[in-house]
């Protein structure tokens, strides 16, 4: 198209085009975009990969797909669709995960330039080890709403995306969920589990029942067992203090899934357990147990109009209802499958979706917790950000011209660039760095000899959890391998079956304590670390480990008090030791990211500072100076008056000065520039 156009590209840059290859991982909201704009643009060759199938809800922004594709494999259906626009482009669709052994670092290499558009922080973070292990540039993309982003990732050159920390995603405690909600989302995650013990694929960390391990509870069981004893037969407390039962799923297609008989179970007898633990209860209200024929639940029957008011707060007859309706409807669809499997919760499903909402509302009128309704718990449920086309469109736009830049060298000119819902005080909506953002020192992934400490539970953690919970779902690791440095142990391989006996034994048992050096190794992604371990005896309520990148952030507070007072008074000029990398993290519920993922992390105009010699109290002082407040000269000054300064005396500037960071100063707005609304370069 335009490439194979005289004049309308350069000629270096329209050579560079039609000689190239590129890679988009995501055919979603922003890769359908970037797709249309490679294609309109005369790149010859592209390749696409996507796991997802069209959903029905992707159709308001992912216009490649229309209705006739629902179901269908998102990547080969956007091949299709674009290829309508230039029938002369190679276009190779991939419907597969980009986390799949196929596409290791040689996969990777065959690219000029690969592009971003993923919604899952998971592959986002595997495609960009795999691209600094292939030396390939990475355009990284995202949008949140009205919010949107693109960077460049060039190893040794830029940051990547690992180098700064992103927003941690929310966990609870298992004994939070079971015995003592607070919030409404502990009562969501709770619903969701209950839909996954009934229908879905159960997961031990996801029992719904009364956890009688919770430390608050400790002592209660025996007493109760004793005064009880007809319980006391039916629920037998092993030593690791959970309560025995027959497998929920099975319990209730012994009972035909009965509405009363799951609710009084659920919403009576349970609730009647957790109050015979008292110790619970000394500072807390305690839940109110409802039964199925309380005269709350009475409802018409006649009119069902309330189950199609997404944003009206069911009552809690309508909540019964709907989840007596519900059974039946995911009773039959499990039926109807093959025998092992197992449904899908999903926001879009609507008896599932409806299900959840009314299980939630349920327990949270029990623990006297506020109700949402259906709408905002599908948003709580899901962790969604709306998705707006009219962002996908200018982020993938942005996208395509530092494709250029890159393809001619210009990484200089590849700065990131945030897009906002409303201009900035320069008028600008579309809002560049000044800079390049440099590699972080202390990056576990990125650095010369990636290292971490590790904070952890060694006496409270399996090698099992530490497998999955912190190498795989906080560090990233596909097929981890690790050995204790100074013996030489094995602790986990990655061949099947090598080291299966570890799984069970705690990390203290296998001589993992404080002090110890782990080696981990993934050969997939080429990826080394060092892990010092720093145990702790977590609380309660805190998590059972914590990933620290920057060995500063485990000195003592009162240390770091005094190394903050010594940079206030110029005794020492290193403002900055890197940005932090730590994240925590729980063996528990973790919310899943949905939709079109943002990268967006912050409140306002994204600024990513630039280290600077100022002191702090340096900075104060510049500012101090150059406020100017004018008012009325008098001639003689007899009494003191407060002078009110305008909201638009208060400016944010954006990293506009080349040799400092972010600051505030006060100073009148001027006119806007109208030569620089948009400046990309």
């Amino acid at each position: 198209m335009a490439a194979s156009l005289d004049g309308v590209f350069p000629a270096t840059l329209q050579e560079k085009v039609k000689n190239s290859k590129l890679l988009v991982v995501g055919a979603g909201g922003i890769g359908c975009e970037i797709l249309k704009n490679l294609v309109l643009s005369g790149f010859p060759e592209i390749e696409i990969i996507d796991l997802d199938a069209i959903d029905l809800s992707n159709l308001n922004r992912q216009f490649l797909f229309h209705r006739e594709h629902v179901g269908k494999s998102k990547s080969q259906v956007a091949r299709e669709s674009a290829l309508q626009f230039n029938p002369d482009v190679k276009i190779k669709a991939y419907h597969d995960s980009i986390m799949a052994t196929d596409y290791g670092v040689n996969f990777f290499k065959k690219f000029d330039v690969v592009l971003n558009a993923l919604d899952n922080r998971a592959a986002r973070n595997h495609v960009n080890r795999m691209c600094l292990n292939a030396e390939v540039p990475l355009i990284e993309s995202g949008t949140a709403g009205y919010n949107g982003q693109v960077e460049l990732i060039k190893k040794g050159l830029t940051q990547c995306y690992e180098c700064t920390p992103k927003a941690t995603q929310k966990s609870f405690p298992g004994c939070t969920i079971r015995n003592t909600p607070s919030e409404p989302i502990h009562c969501i995650v709770w619903a969701k589990h209950l839909f996954n013990q009934l229908f879905g694929e159960t997961v031990d960390d996801e029992d719904i029942s009364p956890d009688v391990a919770d430390p608050e509870a400790k002592g209660e069981v025996d007493e109760n067992s004793k005064n009880d004893p007809e319980k006391a037969a039916d629920e037998k407390v092993p030593g690791d203090g959970n309560v025995v039962r027959v497998n929920t799923r099975q319990w209730a297609k012994d009972n035909h899934y009965d509405a009363q008989t799951l609710f009084n179970k659920f919403f009576y007898d349970d609730i009647k357990y957790l109050l015979s633990m008292s110790n619970l209860w000394k500072t807390r209200k305690p839940p109110t147990p409802i039964k199925w024929d309380s005269l709350l639940l009475k409802q018409d029957e006649t009119d069902q109009s309330y189950s199609r008011q997404y944003h009206k707060i069911w009552s809690l007859a309508e909540c019964a209802a709907v989840f007596a309706d519900c059974l039946k409807k995911l009773k039959l669809n499990l039926e109807k499958m093959d025998q092992g499997d197992s449904l899908v919760w999903d926001k879009d499903d609507q008896p599932a979706m409806d299900f959840v909402a009314a299980c939630a509302n349920i327990r949270g009128y029990i623990f006297e917790i506020g109700r949402k309704s259906r709408f905002e718990i599908k948003s709580m449920a899901g962790n969604i950000i709306p998705a707006i086309a009219t962002t996908n469109a200018i982020t993938a736009g942005v996208v395509v011209l530092h494709t250029f830049k890159v393809l001619q060298n210009q990484l200089d000119k590849c700065k990131s660039v945030y897009m906002r819902l409303r201009p900035n005080p320069r008028n600008q909506l579309l809002v560049p760095e000044k800079f390049l953002t440099a590699p972080n020192k202390n990056c576990y992934v990125c650095a010369a000899e990636p290292a971490i400490h590790l904070r952890i539970d060694t006496k409270r953690v399996h090698i099992k959890e530490f497998r999955d919970e912190v190498l795989i779902k906080t560090l990233n690791m596909v097929n981890p391998d690790v050995i204790v440095d100074a013996k030489g142990v094995v602790v986990i391989s990655s061949e099947e079956g090598e080291t299966e006996c570890n799984e069970s034994k705690l990390m203290s048992e296998m001589d993992i304590v404080d002090g110890v050096l782990l080696k981990c190794d993934d050969f997939f992604q080429n990826y080394e670390l060092s892990i010092i371990i720093v145990h702790i005896d977590a609380e309660r309520d805190e998590p059972l480990f914590e990933v620290i990148a920057d060995p500063n952030q485990l000195k003592p507070k009162e240390e770091e008090t005094v190394k903050t007072s010594e940079k206030e008074n110029g005794k020492t000029d290193d403002v900055s030791d890197g940005p932090s990398t730590s994240k925590k993290s729980k063996i528990n519920e973790v919310l899943d990211d949905d939709d079109d993922l943002c990268l967006i992390e912050d409140d306002d105009d994204h600024n990513v500072s630039k280290p600077t010699d100022k002191s702090a109290t340096e900075e104060v002082t510049e500012a101090t100076d150059k406020l100017q407040v004018k008012s009325p000269e008098k001639p003689i000054a007899t009494k003191r008056k407060t002078t009110t300064v305008d909201d638009d005396i208060t400016e944010i500037l954006d990293s506009d000065e080349e040799d400092g960071p972010t600051q505030s100063k006060r100073t009148k707005r001027s006119e806007p520039d109208e030569k620089g609304v948009i400046n990309i370069d």
